[in-house]
């Protein structure tokens, strides 16, 4: 009965895992797919440019 009991809590466990594991492969295809990145280079090279021009 305790090694049930052991076991039910590795699965709980492991299932908890599998779940973080897959949304953050989501969330990650997500920002991928909506040009998250690209925006984000974007407004990167507008700030190295305006602090160019401030030198």
């Amino acid at each position: 009965m305790e090694q049930e009991k052991d076991n039910f809590w590795l699965y709980i466990a492991g299932l908890i895992i599998a779940t973080i594991v897959l949304v953050l492969m989501l969330k990650s295809r997500e920002m991928e797919v909506s040009g998250a990145g690209e925006a984000q280079q974007q407004l990167k090279a507008e700030v190295e440019k305006q602090m160019q021009n401030k030198k």
